[in-house]
């Protein structure tokens, strides 16, 4: 291999995926502080953006508006390299957004699984912050309905019973697979 062709196949950004309550935001920090490179949260960036929180864009907007949202600030983001980006829980449903995530050089996206279960139980409190989480009813088909598409990532990890820092190991051990590709 050359060292032009092992540039264009360096992994120079992670995208965390995962239902919520997985560990994105809490591992997302520490992968990017052993690589040196910077973290950056989907959510938090759409809502300073919005100027205000997604479960208030939820109430005044409505999921699909979100959405729209969620796909420009992905796509702009997914472009920025030493970057390691966590995904809303609901993102990997766009098909676009799946698409350039999947397709794009230089990206390796992580699916963080835990069974509904644990989610719940990590998410316990956080309802008022979880615009999904008030949809009881649908919360388990919402669950089944995306597990498929986050097992489309380069990768997965059960994170059922990892501590955060062997989950963060695991995904830097993904990093370094997927570059030796």
């Amino acid at each position: 291999m050359t060292a032009a062709s092992e540039d264009a196949s360096a992994v120079r950004r992670i995208v965390l995926t995962g239902f919520m309550g997985s560990g994105k935001t809490t591992v997302g920090p520490i992968v990017a502080q052993r690589l040196g490179w910077r973290f950056v949260d989907a959510d938090d960036t759409i809502a300073a953006e919005a100027g205000c929180s997604i479960a208030e864009i939820f109430r005044r907007e409505g999921e699909a508006a979100f959405r729209e949202r969620e796909r420009a600030a992905i796509a702009r983001l997914a472009s920025g390299d030493g970057l390691v980006l966590a995904l809303g829980g609901g993102a990997i449903e766009d098909a676009a957004t799946r698409e350039l995530l999947l397709g794009t050089a230089g990206t390796l996206v992580v699916h963080l699984e835990v069974a509904l279960e644990t989610a719940l139980a990590r998410c316990r409190g956080t309802e008022q912050e979880r615009p999904v989480l008030a949809d009881q009813a649908n919360l388990a088909l919402r669950y089944e309905r995306r597990l498929p598409l986050y097992r489309m990532a380069h990768a997965t990890i059960a994170a059922d019973a990892l501590a955060p820092e062997q989950v963060a190991e695991a995904v830097v051990a993904q990093k370094t697979a997927y570059s030796e590709q």
